[in-house]
């Protein structure tokens, strides 16, 4: 089921964003949602340059390597 969820937007603001979204043949609320859903798949992501970064960090992977298997022990916190 759908939310209402409402938010405060300076006169400018919601000029730039209603003018994107009608560029783009969207609602405004479709043209938000989209737009914070894309930022949040790209801060959860890694790029090609930085996963070979960590891959190639042998003390980085040392320690995802502990992490996961005191995880699969039952030991620690998984945070999100």
């Amino acid at each position: 089921m759908s939310k209402t969820v409402t938010i405060r937007l300076s006169d400018e603001d919601y000029r730039v964003i209603s003018s994107v979204a009608e560029h783009e043949r969207r609602p405004i609320s479709n043209f938000i949602t989209h737009r914070v859903m894309a930022a949040i798949a790209d801060m959860n992501t890694v790029d090609d340059a930085e996963m070979k970064e960590i891959l190639s960090d042998e003390k980085v992977m040392h320690s995802i390597d502990r992490g996961q298997k005191q995880f699969v022990q039952g030991k620690g916190r998984f945070v999100v």
